[in-house]
């Protein structure tokens, strides 16, 4: 069964910004998209694996730091191919703890 991880405390992920984290066997992008909200997804490029959280973040799409491939933090989906994602996990906060849940 899955349960909630504390990855962070609320305001060490800028605004605008990612931070990778690992979440069981998994390392884990958690993105601060501003006024509270956070997403997350898979960390790692499925391209090339590089790492999304270094990536850049706008609209709620990061770009991937090595070639460029754009993904929305929301759903995990390819925006150049919705055929393709990657995956996502649900993000909480719970006090100023965030919290992501293991898959």
């Amino acid at each position: 069964m899955s349960e909630f991880i504390t990855v962070a405390k609320v305001g060490a992920i800028p605004e605008g910004t990612g931070r990778a984290f690992a979440v069981g066997d998994k390392l884990v992008a958690v993105f601060n998209l501003g006024q509270g909200q956070y997403q997350a997804i898979n960390d790692l490029c499925p391209h090339m694996g590089a790492s999304l959280a270094d990536g850049h973040l706008e609209s709620g799409v990061v770009t991937c730091p090595w070639h460029a491939w754009r993904f929305r933090v929301s759903d995990g989906t390819w925006c150049d191919n919705p055929r393709i994602k990657t995956d996502t996990f649900e993000v909480r906060v719970a006090g100023d703890d965030i919290q992501v849940r293991s898959k």
